[in-house]
């Protein structure tokens, strides 16, 4: 058996990443026109951690609709408009070998500035939060076609591949909380039913050979939350549907209760590799996993195939470059650098 490591190439249908490494998407809160355009932030954001050597960038949470944003400071591909901004950062950052994803999403009950935010049922993320507006079936239609039109847009900024978010309490995520969504029609019965309806509307937009990613809560942490056998059993649906790799984190639904996130370096890389045995799939695992040789160990122990990394490239745009050096000795940093 080859053993893999983090510089280790990685390949799936037409994604080609020179390196295992994801930079996980983090929501900037800093479109200061609130329209959902990326501005001059988000350009250097994104370009510098290109340059810092991640094989792939997913953008942060990008928005289907306006009301579908956490706050209105959020990024957004609900115009054709907004695609050109989009596609001078994706442009950039393929200059430096980096690959690309959008991680297109809906808030849901979570969208903290809408006049009326929406979900499955009426009932409310918490106390700081309105109660959402329960959606009729028309308007879960409507939606579904604003994730497929978002797919449409993030295909032309040049996307290498497409995250659709259903993990951390957002839209995707609250349909398939048993705890969440107490409807009795369809969208009830079967809770992976709004999920795989914008699957296959994502990936009619998608070219045939692009990838397409899930985010997926592996558990909920609020009382009487879903467990693990619940999301494996997602999973297969959205596998089914097209999903080709899954993105596996854990929570984000509410408040915990009793049983509480570990917190502690690679406490969710568990559940990727439960995952990863269980559906035979690419995962990608993430969580407190900047530490090199914990990251290293996560790839080589085939545990997942890719990591994730968020706040440990928030506090170093050249992460991915420190952490091959750290484990592996040797790196080839971009030219104009290579003097350090």
């Amino acid at each position: 058996m080859t053993v893999k490591h983090l510089n280790t190439p990685f390949t799936l249908k037409n994604l080609e990443l020179k390196n295992r490494i994801v930079m996980a998407p983090m929501c900037q809160y800093s479109v200061d026109a609130m329209d959902g355009f990326p501005n001059e932030w988000h350009y250097v954001h994104y370009v510098s951690r290109a340059v810092g050597g991640a094989g792939l960038i997913i953008m942060e949470m990008t928005d289907v609709d306006p009301d579908g944003r956490i706050t209105n400071h959020d990024l957004g591909l609900w115009s054709d408009e907004q695609v050109p901004a989009f596609k001078r950062i994706i442009d950039e950052a393929h200059k430096y070998g980096a690959k690309v994803g959008i991680q297109i999403a809906h808030a849901g009950r979570k969208a903290e500035d809408a006049a009326q935010p929406v979900g499955p049922s009426a009932i409310s993320a918490g106390p700081e939060y309105k109660t959402p507006k329960p959606l009729t079936v028309d308007e879960i239609k409507v939606i579904v076609n604003q994730f497929k039109d978002a797919a449409r847009r993030a295909v032309e900024a040049g996307v290498d591949t497409i995250e659709i978010h259903g993990a951390h309490g957002y839209l995707v995520h609250q349909f398939q909380s048993p705890g969440i969504n107490v409807r009795e029609d369809e969208y009830g019965q079967n809770y992976a039913k709004f999920g795989i309806e914008v699957i296959q509307a994502v990936k009619s937009e998608m070219p045939a050979d692009m990838p397409l990613i899930l985010r997926i809560s592996a558990i909920e942490y609020m009382d009487n939350g879903y467990d693990l056998s619940h999301s494996i059993e997602l999973s297969k649906q959205y596998l089914e549907a097209g999903v080709d790799v899954f993105h596996v984190s854990t929570g984000g639904e509410g408040p915990a209760g009793t049983r509480k996130p570990g917190n502690y370096p690679g406490y969710q890389v568990p559940f990727a590799r439960a995952i990863k045995q269980a559906l035979n799939v690419p995962v990608i695992a993430v969580g407190m996993l900047e530490d090199p040789k914990l990251a290293e160990a996560t790839i080589a122990s085939e545990d997942a195939d890719l990591v994730a990394v968020a706040r440990g490239m928030l506090r170093d745009p050249y992460w991915a470059i420190h952490a091959i050096q750290a484990v592996k000795g040797e790196v080839t940093p971009p030219k104009q650098y290579g003097r350090a």
